[in-house]
């Protein structure tokens, strides 16, 4: 029998807390929640957990910091909770490894929502690599800048290794099988293990500004992702 997920909530608004545990707990998820960073972070030193949901304002730390220190040793997928709905805010989550994010005022229902496609997209990743990962050669010109080591799970760009998300590294591959064809959001989040929804396309952009940020930190002069706008997204070939 499948176990429930386990989930981790971090918001110290107890109204907020208690409507979303409400909504997630009806889902058949387990939900332990914390209102300060550092219980949060204490228990999850300790125990397992399928899925963060983490809030980035709260009174005795940034969400941020939390989730910069929890990318050290964990790549536990991580659910942003924000009242920040500048795109600065949106993108630094991203960078520092989120899965997603949603910004306040929301519906619990969307955020159940989005818990269920990261949850989707983790267990989605779990079977070996040969069963997930496509082992289709690059073209010469990709090759000569890209390494992807499918058993390791790993991306190489110009020699260097990428610290990639789970999220990140799905979508890097998918640009990386098809070299110079335009993959739209709604095919990249296909490649994710997600139905493509439109309300959840945008997402993507996100990612794959997170991903060229990583790419330019190793070559800045480079930028191999290629925008083709009303269409989508491709790994430049030239």
């Amino acid at each position: 029998m499948t176990q429930p997920a386990q989930l981790v909530l971090i918001e110290d608004e107890p109204a907020i807390a208690d409507t979303l545990g409400f909504a997630l707990q009806r889902e058949g998820w387990q939900v332990r929640h914390f209102g300060l960073a550092q219980a949060g972070e204490a228990y999850l030193a300790t125990h397992r957990a399928d899925l963060l949901i983490l809030d980035v304002g709260l009174p005795d730390d940034s969400g941020f910091e939390v989730l910069k220190r929890l990318r050290r040793s964990s790549d536990m997928p991580v659910l942003l909770l924000t009242a920040r709905a500048e795109e600065f805010d949106r993108i630094l989550g991203l960078e520092l490894g989120a899965d997603d994010y949603v910004v306040k005022p929301f519906s619990p229902r969307e955020v159940a929502a989005r818990v269920r496609a990261i949850l989707k997209r983790s267990r989605a990743a779990s079977p070996a690599p040969e069963a997930t990962v496509s082992t289709a050669p690059l073209s010469a010109p990709i090759q000569s800048l890209f390494v992807h080591d499918a058993a390791a799970r790993r991306v190489s760009f110009c020699g260097s290794a990428l610290v990639l998300t789970p999220s990140e590294y799905h979508l890097m591959v998918s640009l990386l099988t098809r070299p110079g064809h335009v993959l739209s959001r709604a095919q990249l989040l296909d490649a994710l293990g997600d139905a493509a929804e439109d309300s959840f396309e945008r997402t993507i952009d996100s990612h794959i500004k997170s991903l060229r940020a990583k790419l330019r930190a190793v070559r800045a002069d480079l930028d191999p992702i290629a925008t083709h706008r009303g269409f989508g997204y491709a790994l430049a070939v030239s």
